[in-house]
């Protein structure tokens, strides 16, 4: 089949998910199955080859990314319903002083965005985000902007966040290197992303009834409670410190990093770097924060058993629906590769003269913007040029930077396809066009801020 055709086939692909998606509302998960069925029928899959395929394809995602954000949620439930989010981030504003209360919530954000997903990080900060702008005099999108960025930075360029650790497994590029890469990177759009939203004239901004609203004329420290698990609310003693908070988060990232410098700097074979990367793989090192946070936020709160897994527990009916659509995406990613249509799409994008990191970003960001998941968008654009990654001979570095800028594609143009959209606007008290004015706006500088960091990184390596 010739390229014009695979192309075409892959689009009418593309086309038939947003309309199942978009217009008919259908479950993403099905959704994906089926056009990754049909696509690979279509495309010339022998029959009897198109299930294992699929099968394949769930495999090969799933067997990385399930242990990874299922320990990452499980570590981010514990600081959540502990009540050490709270502490972390009240810890920096006294800290910092009221003055900086815009930077010090962002901080914390950018810290606890690393093991909790976007939409759970902003749900757990809101409270603290609309206290602390009534404490400092400030219009709460003063606060909320910035914080939000930083966390759908992380969480779509950082591992173990679902979107970054498929594409890595899809791509081949390591983990660990990505997660150093990445958080330096981050840090410096998160940097950029606190200067721009300084820029929206927020205050001329008139705020619907929302939680913002209600937090401002209410007479409460707007610190609310510690939280929950399984529907039961926990009493809790004591609130993990900020210094506890922060090693928990810390401890995984530092394991994962010693993996990636002592494979760089020894050669394979080597014990100490085989002992070294067992203690740096993504499992290992979040399976031990996971450990010590159950121990070490479990006695604080005073918790007993009972009650400390039911906490980790409940962390993983609210990731199943991630984990499933991220493996379906696999599964549609796999059928590309397998039908040449992913070839073909890097042989097409090779005409036109497109750099691959040019191309997956572009495609990412269209992606994003069709259909609203960034997860989604990130796992179709790494089964799209993974052929050509594949054959391009580039090195681990490289194959990083280019994962990173894909998935920085993903960051952009947010509006109203996209949950997360919805949910920094409602509790924030936005109305869709302002919305649309500073979300969709400060997402989409994100993600070329974000790319142009890339950029610079990849003419170095």
């Amino acid at each position: 089949m010739g390229v014009g055709a695979l192309l075409a086939i892959a689009l009418v692909a593309i086309l038939v998910l947003l309309v199942f998606v978009i217009k008919f509302e259908f479950s993403a998960y099905v959704s994906l199955l089926l056009v990754a069925m049909g696509t690979a029928i279509v495309a010339g899959v022998p029959i009897g080859e198109v299930v294992p395929t699929m099968v394949e394809g769930m495999g090969k995602v799933l067997g990385s990314v399930a242990i990874i954000v299922g320990l990452g949620s499980m570590l981010g439930r514990l600081v959540e319903v502990s009540g050490g989010a709270q502490t972390l981030a009240t810890t920096f504003t006294e800290k910092l002083g009221q003055k900086r209360v815009v930077a010090a919530v962002t901080i914390a954000a950018f810290i606890l965005g690393i093991p909790v997903f976007f939409d759970v990080g902003f749900i757990i900060l809101a409270p603290l985000v609309f206290a602390f702008a009534k404490t400092a005099g400030l219009h709460p999108v003063r606060l909320g902007l910035p914080v939000a960025g930083v966390l759908i930075v992380v969480h779509v360029a950082l591992p173990p966040h679902p979107g970054p650790v498929a594409a890595a497994a899809t791509i081949g590029a390591d983990v660990g290197l990505m997660t150093l890469i990445g958080l330096v990177i981050c840090a410096l759009v998160g940097v950029a992303g606190f200067y721009a939203a300084k820029l929206f004239k927020v205050e001329q901004i008139e705020l619907q009834e929302s939680p913002a609203t209600a937090a401002m004329s209410d007479d409460t420290d707007g610190a609310g409670s510690a939280g929950s698990a399984g529907g039961t609310d926990l009493a809790v003693r004591t609130r993990p410190g900020a210094g506890l908070v922060t090693f928990l988060i810390v401890l995984p990232i530092a394991m994962i990093m010693i993996g990636s410098v002592t494979a760089t700097l020894l050669p394979e074979g080597e014990l100490v770097r085989d002992i070294a990367a067992y203690i740096g793989a993504p499992t290992t090192a979040l399976l031990v924060a996971v450990i010590v946070a159950y121990f070490a936020i479990g006695s604080k709160a005073g918790w007993n058993k009972t009650q400390r897994t039911s906490v980790l527990d409940s962390a993983l009916p609210m990731v199943a629906i991630i984990i499933f659509v991220t493996g379906a995406g696999g599964v549609f990613g796999n059928v590309l590769v397998k039908t040449g249509i992913g070839a073909a799409l890097s042989e097409w994008l090779a005409d036109l003269g497109l750099p691959i990191i040019v191309a997956g970003y572009l495609i990412a960001l269209a992606l994003r913007a069709a259909q609203g998941s960034a997860t989604v968008a990130i796992l179709t654009a790494a089964g799209l040029i993974q052929p050509g990654i594949a054959a391009g001979g580039f090195t681990s570095v490289q194959v990083v930077v280019i994962t990173l800028a894909m998935c920085f594609g993903a960051v952009g143009l947010s509006h109203i396809n996209d949950s997360g959209f919805w949910i920094v606007t409602k509790y924030q008290g936005l109305s869709v066009a302002d919305g649309l004015k500073t979300w969709t706006v400060l997402s989409t500088f994100l993600s070329v801020v974000g790319f142009a960091v890339t950029m610079g990184v990849w003419a170095l390596v």
